[in-house]
């Protein structure tokens, strides 16, 4: 099977869902007129893909490992076909929010398969240039969603940002079928208590950054989310230390590669997601700039990792991924924290560029390799697990990101006024850079060196996994 048909075929997916993440923003004012949709149904049309998707990517990985990669992978495509269908027939905003919960389900269940797949077809020391060849794609199409969204709303109309993934995704899911080969995890069982325990403790997590905003941060039901959530995710790792087949073995987490990366993909999306949120409103409220002429002015930063990212992923393959962590992470901070200080009112684009490439570089950077240090840190059998509980925790640190940098928008600003919309995202910005600077000192840990595809410290659990297996099938 030539690796080629896999990198082309897994991109596809990881593009439309990542184009999904951003497209429909530049989309929500026309979705409010012609739905008469209130604000906060505005908002849960973003939160209700990003919430199903953040909570269960550990189960989309876990449903590959258990009844096939491929298969769950192009039902997957099918699925999130399925429902960008029933988002365009929408007409009211009931039903457009009912649709962007099976996009989201089935993004989880796509998403980390498709780095799985990935990591299958492609030998350890070409694994870099795929991934980072993967993340190009990724990044583009975050930097491409509110260009397309403006774009298409204004020439055509809101329901072609969704009819857009009909074509690209019944492709890419027949090619599957037929060009992919087909791989399993070590675990013969479903993890069911697992399943639900890191599902529901997710779900509450990220419940609690999304009503923060409106129900704020110290209200009954934000606490007592938070409070869930923690208890829920305990539960789940004391569970995983007992259970006979674990879907996320806690030995992992020995491994330096998988916890530093894990760790630096937590606080890049947190600052990421985060920054590209309010740096959108930033030109738009603050600057006075239409949507489709934002998403241009950002493309300097968010279509870096089109460019650099398989740069940074084959050079890993030979220097090893702590470089691209540490100065990607360190760029991100010191343009995020250029762009916060040059920020106030009628500031030309020309002072915002050279900090946006910077931030951009840095994104490239980390794309490629966290997912290759990830990816390296697990036996081969397991990197569907691994990109589950990757995926997982960027998910979960932008929502964060977004909640935590809009209670510093609001001590600091408002959309009262531009100058008071630039001084709250300034603050916000700050917080971003810091974010991006922790992330620098996780970096610091990981490991020097290209790690080899079976980290020691999980070969027991690999080992002990087919030894029962195989005792099941003897």
């Amino acid at each position: 099977m030539r690796p080629g048909w896999a990198l082309g075929l897994v991109s596809i997916g990881a593009f439309l869902i990542s184009l999904d993440v951003m497209v429909v923003a530049t989309a929500l004012p026309t979705i409010r007129l012609q739905l008469d949709a209130s604000l906060t149904d505005l908002e849960w049309t973003v939160n209700a893909y990003n919430l199903a998707f953040a909570c269960l990517m550990l189960t989309g990985s876990a449903l590959g490992d258990r009844f096939g990669r491929r298969r769950m992978y192009v039902f997957g495509l099918v699925l999130f076909v399925a429902a960008s269908v029933v988002a365009a027939l929408s007409g009211n905003v009931e039903v457009l929010l009912l649709a962007r919960v099976v996009q989201g389900i089935a993004a989880a269940i796509a998403l980390p398969l498709s780095l799985a797949l990935l990591s299958d077809h492609f030998p350890p020391e070409k694994r870099g240039m795929a991934m980072g060849i993967w993340g190009g794609v990724s990044g583009l199409a975050i930097a491409a969603g509110p260009v397309v969204g403006g774009a298409i709303t204004q020439g055509l109309s809101w329901q072609w940002i969704f009819w857009l993934n009909v074509p690209f995704g019944l492709v890419a899911a027949v090619l599957s079928t037929v060009k992919l080969r087909e791989s399993h995890g070590p675990r013969p069982k479903l993890d069911i208590p697992g399943l639900l325990l890191v599902s529901a403790g997710l779900f509450a997590l990220t419940w609690a950054a999304v009503r923060a905003p409106e129900a704020g941060w110290g209200s009954g039901e934000v606490i007592g989310s938070l409070v869930v959530g923690v208890l829920l995710v305990i539960g789940f790792l004391i569970w995983e230390g007992r259970a006979p087949y674990p879907m996320l073995p806690l030995e992992y987490f020995r491994s330096r590669g998988f916890t530093t990366a894990n760790l630096v993909a937590f606080f890049q999306h947190f600052s990421l997601i985060g920054s590209l949120f309010f740096m959108a409103q930033m030109f738009q409220t603050g600057l006075g700039n239409d949507p489709l002429g934002t998403g241009l002015r950002l493309l300097v930063w968010t279509a870096m990792p089109m460019l650099v990212a398989p740069i940074a992923g084959g050079m890993s393959d030979k220097l090893g991924n702590r470089p691209f962590m540490v100065g990607g992470m360190l760029l991100q901070a010191i343009g995020l924290g250029w762009v916060a200080a040059v920020s106030e009112p009628g500031v030309g684009y020309g002072s915002l560029v050279l900090p946006l490439i910077l931030a951009g570089i840095g994104i490239s950077m980390c794309f490629p390799t966290v997912a290759n240090s990830v990816m390296g840190s697990v036996p081969p059998e397991d990197v569907s697990v691994a990109a589950g509980a990757n995926n997982s925790l960027k998910e979960v640190g932008g929502v964060f990101g977004v909640a935590l940098l809009a209670v510093v928008f609001a001590a600091n600003g408002s959309y009262d006024s531009p100058a008071q919309a630039i001084s709250g995202i300034s603050a916000a910005l700050y917080l971003a850079a810091g974010a991006s600077a922790v992330g620098v000192i996780a970096a610091l840990f990981s490991p020097g060196k290209p790690r080899p595809a079976a980290a020691p410290a999980a070969a027991p659990v690999q080992t002990k996994v087919q030894e029962e297996v195989g005792a099941e099938v003897g």
